[in-house]
């Protein structure tokens, strides 16, 4: 949803939620910079500027609103509009590969030198990845010092950073504030244990037709749905983790219990993923209603979302037929008890391409080629092969359904015809 200043404006003194998340108002006067739905004051055209992340804002020495907080907002459509270089990079930010495995890393994933990435992300998105990457460290560190009691060193090391003196100086260039006047501020809920937070989304949220498809194809001890809310355990860069999420008003409540906090970031980027939570159901849903044969289901159901996945590797397994339960949990939650088993654990070829490297199925490829290079694998096919990366990627426009006329949102036209009859199947 790339705008030009004058539409951002427009946006700006609207106070228009719709594009929260979508680009980033600084205010020249004030230095601050914010989400553009904040309900301050609007500037005068001449004091506000505007930028594609609020990694750029903070290049340009813009501190975080703490009224609106700008982090805290649902992310941009376009990482899974767009296919591009740029938009690979920043999934693969998101889900805490910098932090894991450094710019060096980020690049040979990609698939590019560090230099034409640094290049690339700086011309797109107003900042190299490195820069990138400390905005996803402080936000990551800001859900640490409101949403536990622990230690603001623990807090540093967890959410990604060198050293506490960097995480300090971090925390007072974006925010304009200490840890300990952040801590008092917002002070600690949820229970023990547990990191509880709310992850916004764009409305309208059809959360009824994501639980119908994860309740359809559920695996006991790995997940749990109930009519109102979703759980499941995760295998994580750093451990094992369950997350329980309960859709809400605005947002969804998403309950946390991590091995290891290093994980958050990536915990909550996928959970992201998979509710849809960044996409723009009213551009989608003022697309397909235009069409007569979908126009019902659009107006009886409106905001359907894309169901996602929190791993690649499981997502295709599953969608070939491999549903038994896996490792047990360390600690066990509820009746969540299994972790789904790891393609090592797995007596296929599909599985032990996806063991030792040789098929990389993550949010850093690109969608069709992802689609090529699984479509050609024996045992796979085409229809796996989009449905994979539908869910894996959040790819709006996958073959599922080959109509044109449904371009360039096939995947939701196709997720609601698959959410009638999972709905059908429930009653």
């Amino acid at each position: 949803m790339l705008l030009d200043d004058e539409r951002a404006y427009r946006a700006v003194a609207a106070r228009d939620a719709r594009f929260d998340g979508c680009f980033i108002l600084a205010v020249r006067t004030t230095r601050i910079y914010c989400r553009p739905s904040c309900p301050a004051v609007t500037p005068k055209r001449r004091n506000a500027e505007f930028y594609p992340t609020a990694a750029a804002a903070q290049a340009a020495g813009y501190r975080a609103c703490r009224r609106c907080l700008p982090d805290a907002v649902p992310g941009s459509p376009e990482w899974n509009l767009r296919a591009d270089l740029a938009a690979r990079a920043m999934r693969l930010i998101s889900d805490g590969l910098v932090e894991r495995e450094g710019v060096p890393g980020l690049a040979a994933r990609l698939g590019y030198s560090e230099r034409h990435l640094t290049r690339v992300l700086t011309a797109e998105l107003g900042a190299g990845p490195l820069a990138l990457a400390r905005a996803h460290r402080a936000h990551s560190a800001r859900l640490l010092i409101e949403t536990t009691d622990l230690s603001f060193s623990d807090v540093a090391f967890a959410a990604g950073f060198a050293s506490v003196r960097q995480f300090n100086d971090t925390i007072r260039a974006v925010f304009a504030s200490t840890p300990s006047a952040m801590r008092a501020a917002r002070p600690v809920t949820g229970p023990a244990g547990r990191i509880t937070l709310r992850l916004p989304y764009r409305p309208p949220f059809d959360a009824a037709g994501l639980l119908a498809h994860f309740r359809a194809g559920a695996i006991p001890g790995v997940e749990h749905v109930t009519d109102t809310g979703y759980a499941r355990s995760l295998r994580l860069p750093h451990g094992q983790a369950t997350a329980r999420l309960t859709p809400a008003d605005g947002h969804v409540l998403c309950s946390l219990r991590l091995a290891d906090l290093r994980d958050l970031g990536s915990a909550v980027s996928r959970v992201r993923r998979l509710l849809d939570l960044d996409a723009d159901p009213v551009a989608v849903d003022g697309f397909l209603a235009a069409d007569p044969e979908l126009r019902p289901r659009v107006l009886s159901r409106p905001g359907v979302r894309l169901p996602g996945s929190v791993d690649g590797a499981e997502t295709l397994l599953r969608a070939l037929g491999h549903t038994g339960p896996g490792e047990p949990l360390e600690h066990p939650d509820g009746e969540l008890t299994h972790l789904y088993p790891s393609p090592a654990a797995v007596d296929s070829p599909v599985a032990r391409a996806l063991a030792d490297g040789t098929l990389r199925v993550d949010v850093g490829r690109d969608a069709d080629e992802l689609r090529a290079e699984l479509a050609a694998f024996p045992g796979i096919g085409p229809d796996v092969a989009s449905y994979v990366v539908m869910r894996v990627l959040g790819a709006p426009d996958t073959p599922l359904v080959d109509n044109p006329a449904w371009r360039p949102w096939r995947s939701y036209a196709a997720m609601h015809l698959m959410t009638t009859a999972h709905l059908g199947r429930a009653a």
